[in-house]
């Protein structure tokens, strides 16, 4: 979901004007039902150039097949892109931690509809609600913690899944348990404290043993806290800027169950075709029951697209997308067989969410249809966002130039006039501060983030935001401080005398 850029009418040309200027292109068809590599390497080189991707790793199968795996452009090291490099595939992660879950279920060692205190058995919460909290309720994203409730992102973050679990019992509850559905990074890092427990092994031991081995994906692994345990060979992810894209350390945050893998296209492939196989490895490892995985792909409510780990569509489709502010992920499975991994490595942002677009384009391409090319939505919100901040400079230069004659219009006025024309200059100063909670609620559908994530987000829309609260504080001061001189030099206004009656004195 895209938030709609805070465009002023006079300045909606902008947009139109870019738009003129840069290159729409359709991409290439395919022919039908053709995952061809030269299709499929230029449906992502365009993508990836109108996204504002300098990297993205692609795996294509159908049943138990490889049709397709490879890389485009090159890491934040200039190195190529491959089918074999790693890379963070976000919250990806979460249909990994729920099949892992789900393994001890079917072996008996985990009950989906027990409390979750019957196994993490120090799990608390502020609200008494929280005992009836089930495993099934966290897979399934309905345990009544949201970000709003437990802010996980803008709390000092754990430094592992214990310590992560002792965080919790801050947190309050938004609904009773099972009632409502509200993604959360919580759920899923309770969860994977869950398996540590229950499998008396560290969570990232777990899936390499039971999870990872089987299925051959040779790259995989899986981290607690970014960026302190990336793998050297995993690099820097980019961020995005007017048009151009920077390396850039991930911000530190804890991922271990909820975003934490790390994975190549080749890695990917694997674990398609195992969710296409009823949970058979391609090596004919049986990791799950046909019955498990197919319980993973499916809303346990009416009403409800979020399985566990994993959601579904009105159209049958299986996705999950995964989210860094240096990377991004999709995977998609099609009714007809067809799986689709795709990794880029830039962050989300503003006219930027994620990779899904690319993998519906796939998707077009594998099964017969015409991929359309996306529009510059990133690079056309970052250029109307650098005019916004120019317009707000020039504005105020002019406004602060105007000081002078705006004091001498108020100085003989009634205090009440000037404060009501200078309180509308508050609003930016306001919006300012309000920003990260109002783009959490806004595009994050009540997600938490902070002043330092929100720069990742949208650099541009920082910078127009705090150019704009500056220049109105500067004018608003300038002002204030005019009207306070001229008041003191300005006489006062002369009293007129009052009528005399003739014959009469006082």
């Amino acid at each position: 979901m895209t938030l709609p850029s805070p465009t002023p009418r006079r300045w909606g040309t902008v947009a139109a004007v870019t738009m003129l200027l840069l290159p729409v292109l359709a991409a290439p068809a395919a022919a039908a039902g053709s995952a061809d590599p030269a299709a499929v390497a230029r449906v992502v080189a365009d993508f990836a150039g109108r996204a504002g991707y300098p990297g993205i790793v692609v795996a294509i199968t159908q049943g138990d097949r490889v049709l397709y795996t490879g890389g485009h452009g090159h890491d934040s090291s200039g190195a190529a892109v491959t089918a074999t490099t790693p890379m963070p595939i976000a919250s990806l992660s979460k249909s990994f931690t729920a099949l892992a879950v789900m393994q001890l279920a079917e072996q008996g060692r985990v009950e989906l509809d027990a409390p979750v205190t019957r196994y993490v058995t120090d799990l608390r919460t502020a609200d008494p609600r929280g005992a009836r909290i089930t495993v099934r309720h966290l897979l399934e994203q309905t345990s009544g913690i949201t970000d709003r409730t437990l802010p996980e992102k803008s709390l000092p973050q754990p430094g592992d899944l214990a310590a992560a679990v002792r965080r919790v019992a801050a947190a309050t509850l938004a609904a009773e348990p099972g009632s409502a559905y509200a993604y959360t990074n919580t759920n899923y890092h309770l969860a994977a404290r869950l398996v540590e427990v229950v499998s008396g092994q560290p969570f990232d031991g777990y899936l390499a043993d039971r999870v990872f081995a089987p299925l051959g994906m040779r790259s995989a692994t899986s981290v607690d806290r970014t960026p302190r345990d990336l793998p050297g060979q995993v690099r820097e992810g980019y961020r995005y800027l007017y048009g151009m894209t920077f390396p850039a350390a991930e911000p530190d945050r804890f991922v271990a169950g909820s975003d934490g893998v790390i994975a190549s296209a080749a890695d990917l492939a694997q674990w398609l075709i195992m969710q296409h196989g009823g949970g058979v490895a391609p090596g004919g490892a049986r990791l799950l029951s046909t019955a498990g995985i197919t319980a993973t792909h499916t809303p346990s409510a009416p009403g409800r697209t979020y399985a566990m780990g994993w959601q579904r569509d009105a159209d049958g489709r299986v996705r999950h997308n995964g989210v860094w502010f240096t990377y991004t992920a999709s995977q998609l499975l099609l009714p007809s067989g067809y799986g689709i991994a795709v990794v880029g490595n830039s962050g989300i942002g503003l006219g930027n969410e994620g990779t899904d677009q690319l993998a519906d384009a796939l998707a077009d391409l594998v099964t017969g249809g015409s991929p359309q090319p996306p529009a510059p939505v990133r690079l056309i919100a970052d250029l109307v966002l650098a005019a916004l901040t120019l317009l707000s400079v020039a504005l105020g230069v002019r406004n602060l130039r105007r000081g002078g004659a705006w004091a001498r219009r108020f100085a003989a006025a009634a205090p009440w006039r000037p404060a009501l024309r200078l309180a509308p200059r508050l609003a930016p100063a306001v919006l300012l501060a309000a920003l990260p909670d109002l783009l959490g609620l806004l595009v994050g559908g009540g997600r938490d983030l902070t002043y330092g994530q929100l720069t990742y987000y949208s650099l541009p829309l920082v910078l127009w935001t705090a150019t704009a609260a500056g220049m109105n504080l500067a004018v608003a001061a300038t002002r204030l401080a005019g009207l306070v001189r001229a008041r003191r030099t300005t006489p006062p206004a002369p009293v007129q005398a009052e009528p005399q009656v003739a014959g009469y004195r006082r």
